[in-house]
């Protein structure tokens, strides 16, 4: 069984951690500015690397930053819908 006590009831305000520019990254959603998408933060975590992985290879990040790029992945599946 899994405990689901600790389980946050509400995704974690990404809002203020996620950017979307036109001018940066072709308009991908960026972690406070950065060139470093979500994309590229789920591509490593997909690719097996650890937070603690990243955070060493990429010293401006933070945990929090990371945790925002999977609120906003998470998110943006919530929203998507198959219409059969």
């Amino acid at each position: 069984m899994i405990d689901l006590s600790n389980f946050p009831e509400k995704s974690m305000k990404y809002n203020e951690i996620i950017t979307i520019e036109p001018g940066k990254r072709s308009g991908k959603p960026c972690i406070r500015g950065m060139r470093i998408t979500v994309y590229d933060i789920l591509e490593y975590l997909a690719s097996g690397m650890t937070e603690a992985e990243i955070l060493e290879d990429f010293s401006e990040l933070t945990s929090e930053d990371i945790k925002a790029c999977l609120a906003f992945a998470a998110e943006r599946e919530r929203k998507l819908f198959v219409v059969s």
